[in-house]
């Protein structure tokens, strides 16, 4: 006998094509199950670099002072010199993006952001720390937009590329939280130069992380207007070196580069007027509310940065440590990782518009709080209450602000617009800490309260415009 012969299976016909299963589905679920995550994480981890650089200086401020013998506007400008050319390279750092493929502008700035990094850690002197600070920003500037391009990139379906966004916020953000927590240990072990140390094998792991040709972007031939990014940047270096120069009390000074600064700016706009490729979008620029909320951005970093810079100094003046001041800093940095989940229910279900107003009562408040709180001699309770409050502030402001720039924004400009909001957020901070930072000079203790008044008046006035704009 034989076996019996299995009877053949009948081939199922293919199930015709429906609405939840579009041409190319396949091809997005397959692309799910590659190992898409040591990218994303790599992606992530240089963005919070970049922000970690922005805060975990302020706690090595004193270190920093006493090894290099420099003086608070030495300070200022170790600053300053990486937001100044970060904000002011933004501009056109998507554009270059778009030009030479994000892939290689990402990876060309980690590696050059690693560098510089081991750099600025055997910088002899503050003004060879402050050049190396700035080409430190135009490494930070070339990783943002790029960043997000490779999220695109490896993310070609909406849904994953949202939660992607969400992964790489949230780890970026928690860089705001833990800069002045990690800065007070590195210094306490070690001293300031070890700030910068850690990122050089935190480069590495990122450019390991991202060698993977699923990274990879075609070229465009996007243009850049050079003279006017040029001119971008020499009108904030100038503006910010006349308020540096202010607090000091040098007059000459101050005024001349303010005149060079208004004198930078009008030919920015007529660089702008007749360029082929402006670096600000013409629509971005003639709408009210788009204004308002670039310049409530701007006041949210320049009270941020600013109390980063000016509270270190009046810790200093209460006998704590690197450690103990990075803990001071808890009240103020931890909302930045527990708040903004809360902002965006917020924000989906009654707009930006009362966020964004709350966070800038808050900030006042907070910097209010915090000019009251007699410097020195003020028990830490209250300076914890105003650091909270504007820690609050911030968290509820900014994710609503982007929410409200980029919708006042016509449609085709909406990725120029949230860049627009990163570059004057970053031109806030570098005015900020040159602003904050003046009344230091005169006296620490007393010039503490007005830099903290400074910024509550500066939410206030921003508010008070975002507020009457009628667009939201």
């Amino acid at each position: 006998m034989t076996p019996d012969k299995p009877t053949p299976r009948p081939t199922p016909a293919p199930a015709p094509p429906t609405a939840t299963a579009p041409p190319g589905a396949a091809a997005t679920a397959a692309a799910g199950r590659h190992p898409t995550r040591p990218a994303l994480l790599g992606i992530s981890l240089g963005y919070f670099m970049v922000l970690l650089d922005t805060t975990v200086l302020s706690v090595a401020e004193p270190d920093l002072a006493g090894s290099l013998h420099t003086s608070v506007a030495g300070l200022q400008w170790a600053t300053t010199g990486y937001t100044v050319v970060f904000a002011a390279l933004l501009l056109s750092a998507g554009a270059l993006s778009d030009r030479l493929g994000a892939h290689r502008l990402f990876r060309a700035g980690i590696a050059l952001f690693a560098a510089g990094s081991a750099l600025c850690a055997l910088a002899p002197t503050v003004g060879v720390l402050v050049a190396v600070r700035m080409a430190l920003g135009a490494a930070a500037a070339a990783c943002v937009p790029s960043s997000l391009a490779l999220i695109g990139r490896l993310y070609p379906d909406p849904a994953r590329r949202a939660r992607a966004v969400a992964t790489w916020a949230a780890i970026s953000g928690a860089a705001v939280a833990a800069g002045p927590l990690a800065g007070g240990a590195l210094v306490g072990v070690a001293g300031w130069r070890a700030v910068f140390l850690v990122n050089v094998p935190l480069g590495a792991v990122v450019l390991a992380l991202t060698t993977t040709r699923r990274l990879r972007c075609p070229r465009g031939d996007r243009r850049l207007d050079w003279p006017a990014q040029l001119t971008a940047c020499v009108c904030l270096a100038l503006a910010t070196d006349g308020f540096i120069a202010a607090g000091a009390r040098a007059w000459g000074h101050t005024a001349a580069a303010l005149a060079g600064a208004a004198a930078a700016a009008a030919v920015l706009a007529v660089l702008e007027r007749r360029s082929p490729a402006p670096m600000f979008h013409r629509d971005l620029v003639r709408s009210g509310a788009v204004r308002a909320g670039l310049a409530a951005g701007a006041a949210v970093n320049f009270t941020l940065t600013g109390t980063l810079f000016v509270l270190p100094l009046l810790l200093q003046a209460h006998g704590m440590g690197p450690v103990a001041t990075g803990l001071a800093f808890l009240p103020l940095t931890l909302p930045f990782a527990l708040n903004p989940p809360l902002t965006g229910r917020i924000v989906a279900k009654v707009g930006p518009r009362r966020p964004v107003l709350g966070g800038l009562a808050l900030l006042a408040t907070g910097t209010t709080t915090l000019a009251l709180a007699d410097g020195a001699e003020a028990p830490y309770g209250r300076l914890a209450v105003g650091l909270l409050l504007t820690g609050l502030g911030v968290s509820f402001a900014l994710p609503a602000l982007v929410t409200a720039v980029v919708g006042a924004a016509p449609q085709s400009a909406a990725g120029a617009a949230g860049g627009l909001l990163n570059a004057a957020r970053q031109a806030g901070a570098s005015l900020g800490v040159a602003t904050m930072g003046a009344p230091l000079m005169a006296d620490r203790t007393a010039g503490a309260s007005w830099a903290f008044l400074i910024a509550a008046v500066a939410c206030a006035a921003t508010g008070f415009w975002f507020g009457r704009t009628p667009k939201w």
